[in-house]
């Protein structure tokens, strides 16, 4: 659902960017007064090590249906793991350097993207899964499960609410746009169900105390930066050897709709659509995933420390 510009009304992309902003800047301020001593020495590096695995994962898109691909939207992963603030954090930090970086998405629709796929995630994604891990009794196979319907569900309203967008645009007609959006998003949000129950039940499984913020812990910052990083990196070589190349939800329904034609070029070019001019596709992707990886993990890094800092003080 990475929006190009073209697709929304420079208005109504405007008003988003400033909605966005605004809820970020009020998430930082919540991750800052929440930094206590016990988590502000863990939140920056696991905050890292999500939006890594959350940039790795998005990188391999899963076929849905004939000739449409789709991918995890992360969100209510990111919500699960971290909390909200954070997760909101983590999901701006992963989408705007995929617009800046890989030109996946616009720039002036920057903040409807980090809006529908981010924002409606984190935030209503992890009240959804409080609410049905609540009516199904709290327990961990509870939370694990209603944190996969959250993620169906933050997939289906962000399809919604982008579809509003660029009915409000003139982009397409709601009438026509909506059922085609829903339609194949549906198919998506359950692979973002079924990945996002699976990463939890490994992590629940397997280590439990590598992402869990302000438990006791027996990993030291080294081992969760190696071992998380590790993970990312062997996601994005998944995804290079066998990531469909059949266009996304989105992409699917402009090509279908005919509204694609609306997509502008983007101002700039580094390393478009993930790959590196001059290498193959898959070594390309797979070096993209190294840079991504670190990029994103430098980024978070630094600014979950920043919010900490602004806690302590």
């Amino acid at each position: 659902m990475h929006l190009p510009d073209g697709f929304l009304a420079p208005q109504l992309a405007l008003a988003l960017w400033v909605a966005t902003a605004a809820i970020v800047g009020f998430a930082l301020r919540r991750l800052s007064a929440s930094s206590d001593e016990a988590s502000a020495a863990q939140r920056p590096i696991l905050m890292g090590i999500v939006g890594a695995f959350i940039f790795a994962a998005q990188l391999f898109n899963f076929p849905v249906a004939a000739g449409t691909s789709g991918h995890l939207l992360g969100g209510v992963l990111a919500g699960y793991l971290l909390g909200p603030w954070a997760g909101t954090i983590v999901m701006t930090t992963v989408i705007g350097i995929q617009a800046l970086i890989f030109q996946d998405g616009g720039l002036l629709a920057l903040g409807a993207n980090i809006f529908n796929m981010g924002i409606i995630g984190t935030l209503g994604g992890a009240l959804v899964a409080r609410s049905i891990a609540t009516a199904l009794g709290g327990s961990r196979v509870a939370t694990i499960a209603a944190a996969g319907v959250a993620g169906w569900l933050s997939v289906m309203a962000g399809a919604g609410v982008t579809t509003l967008q660029l009915g409000l645009s003139g982009t397409t007609d709601v009438s026509i746009g909506l059922p085609a959006m829903l339609g194949i998003h549906a198919l998506i949000g359950i692979g973002e169900g079924l990945i996002t129950i699976a990463a939890l039940t490994f992590i629940a499984t397997t280590a439990p105390d590598l992402l869990t913020l302000g438990a006791p812990t027996r990993a030291s910052a080294t081992r969760r930066i190696l071992v998380g990083s590790g993970i990312s990196l062997l996601v994005a070589a998944l995804a290079a050897l066998f990531a469909s190349a059949d266009p996304d939800g989105l992409q699917r329904v402009a090509l279908t709709l005919g509204f694609h034609t609306a997509a502008n070029t983007p101002p700039f070019e580094l390393f478009p659509g993930y790959t590196i001019p001059g290498i193959d596709s898959a070594t390309g992707t797979l070096l993209i995933a190294v840079v991504g990886v670190g990029i994103i993990f430098t980024a978070i890094l630094l600014l979950s420390r920043i919010a900490a800092r602004r806690g302590r003080q």
